[in-house]
C-alpha cells in the first residue's frame, strides 16, 4: 500500500487535499468519502484509487468547465455514526460534488448532510435497494446496480442451476448484509419450491462463529447464504469446511474479489458470489488496469471501475449542465451517456445505472471465475 494511504489509515476521520500544482484557489473539489481502514478497508482503497485516476485524466483534458479537479478524501471505517462526521467535514472544507461511500450503511447516514448541502453524490458501491427505490435520497446516483437486482439473479440461479430445497440466511446485521437476505427471502417466497430453514444475524467481526455454523448443521441446508462483507464470510467458510458441513456457500458482492480469497484460503473454493459484470474486454478497463498496475505496482481491486465512472458522471454533467448548480447538474444525471470502464451507462430517473449489472462467479483455483 501507497504511503498516501498508510498515513489515511492513522485516523477515522481524516481529510486530505490533492490537486495539480499552480491551480490551487481555482478549482472544483470533489470529496471522496468511503471506508480506508480497518478490514474493509481494500473495498474503499480500490475505490480512491479508481477517483485518483479519473481526476488525473479528466485534469490532463483540462479539468470540468475549465477548472481543475481537487480531491478531498474522507474515511467512515464503514460506520454509519463516523459517516456523518465525515461527511459533515467534507462538506465544511468545501466539497462540491461527492463520490462515496461504499458501505450501504454509512452512504444512508451521510447522504442527509450531503442533501442538506444540495451535493450530488454519485457511489460506485452501495447497494440498498432503499438509496434508490424510496425517493428518499434524490440527490443520490450509483454506478453499481441494487440489492434487488443481485437478489433476483441469486435466487433464480440457486433454484434453477444449483436446484436446492432448503436455504439458510445469514448476515452481519446491517442495512446492506440484512437488507440483502430480506430480500432473498421475499424472492424465494415468489419463486417457490425453496424452504428458507433458517434466517438469523450474527455479530461482525466475532471471533467465534461456530454457534451460527452449528444451527446451520442442524438445519441441514444444501445451501448458505450469506449476507455482508468478506471479513466475516472468510472465518465462517472456514469453519463450515472444517467442520464438514455439507452445504453450499452463496454470497453477494460484499465477498467478490481477491480480498475472500486471501482471508479464506483454501477453504474459498468452490463458493459463489455474484458481482458486477465482467468487461475485462472493455477497451477503457484495459487501458485503466495498465494505469493502475503502473501507478500502485498491483491489479485494480474490487470497486476501482465503478468509482473511476462516478466521477466520468459527475465531470459529464457539470459539463452538460454548464454549471455545478444543483438542479441542473441534477436534470443532466438523467442524459448523460458515458463510455465508462463498465462499458457504455447511464441512469434512470430513480438514479440507478443503466447498463451495468451483475453476474455470479465461483471460485475456482484460487479465483473467482464468471460461471453465469
Amino acid at each position: 500500500m501507497k504511503s498516501f494511504f498508510k498515513t489515511l489509515a492513522l485516523a477515522s476521520v481524516f481529510l486530505i487535499g490533492i490537486t495539480a500544482p499552480g491551480f490551487a484557489g481555482d478549482t472544483i473539489k470533489l470529496g471522496s468519502g468511503g471506508v480506508i481502514s480497518g478490514d474493509l478497508a481494500p473495498y474503499g482503497i480500490s475505490a480512491v484509487r479508481g477517483v485518483e485516476i479519473a481526476i488525473e485524466d479528466i485534469n490532463a483534458k483540462g479539468g470540468i468547465l475549465g477548472k481543475q479537479i481537487e480531491l478531498l478524501v474522507g474515511d467512515d471505517v464503514c460506520k454509519p455514526e463516523v459517516s456523518v462526521n465525515m461527511a459533515t467535514k467534507l462538506v465544511s472544507d468545501g466539497a462540491q460534488m461527492i463520490v462515496g461511500h461504499v458501505c450501504s450503511g454509512a452512504t444512508i447516514a451521510a447522504n442527509k448532510i450531503y442533501k442538506d448541502a444540495g451535493l450530488l453524490v454519485v457511489s460506485p458501491a452501495s447497494t440498498n435497494d432503499d438509496l434508490t427505490l424510496k425517493g428518499e435520497h434524490p440527490n443520490f446516483f450509483r454506478t453499481i446496480s441494487y440489492d434487488g437486482a443481485q437478489a433476483d439473479l441469486m435466487t433464480s440461479f440457486i433454484k434453477n442451476v444449483l436446484k436446492v430445497k432448503t436455504v439458510a440466511l445469514i448476515h452481519d446485521k446491517g442495512d446492506y448484509g440484512k437488507g440483502q437476505m430480506e430480500l432473498a427471502k421475499n424472492y424465494f417466497e415468489k419463486l417457490g419450491g425453496i424452504e428458507v430453514v433458517l434466517f438469523e444475524g450474527v455479530t461482525t467481526g466475532a471471533v467465534d462463529y461456530t454457534a451460527i455454523v452449528q444451527k446451520i448443521k442442524r438445519t441441514n441446508a444444501e445451501l448458505t447464504m450469506w449476507g455482508g462483507y468478506h471479513s466475516d464470510a472468510s472465518k465462517i467458510v472456514g469453519l463450515i469446511k472444517k467442520k464438514k458441513v455439507d452445504t453450499i456457500f452463496f454470497g453477494a458482492d460484499g465477498i467478490i474479489g481477491d480480498n475472500f480469497v486471501n482471508l479464506a484460503g483454501k477453504y474459498s473454493e468452490g463458493v459463489y458470489a455474484t458481482g458486477p459484470n465482467d468487461t475485462s474486454g472493455n477497451a477503457l478497463f484495459k487501458e485503466l488496469t495498465a494505469k493502475h498496475q503502473k501507478k500502485y505496482s498491483e491489479d485494480p481491486g474490487t470497486f476501482f471501475y465503478n468509482a473511476y465512472a462516478c466521477v466520468q458522471a459527475l465531470a459529464a454533467a457539470a459539463e452538460k449542465a454548464e454549471s455545478l448548480d444543483y438542479d441542473k447538474m441534477r436534470a443532466a444525471m438523467f442524459e448523460i451517456k458515458i463510455d465508462s470502464p463498465l462499458g457504455p451507462i447511464g441512469f434512470d430517473n430513480k438514479g440507478d445505472v443503466v447498463g451495468a449489472g451483475f453476474s455470479v462467479y465461483q471460485v475456482q483455483n484460487g479465483k473467482y471465475t464468471q460461471v453465469n
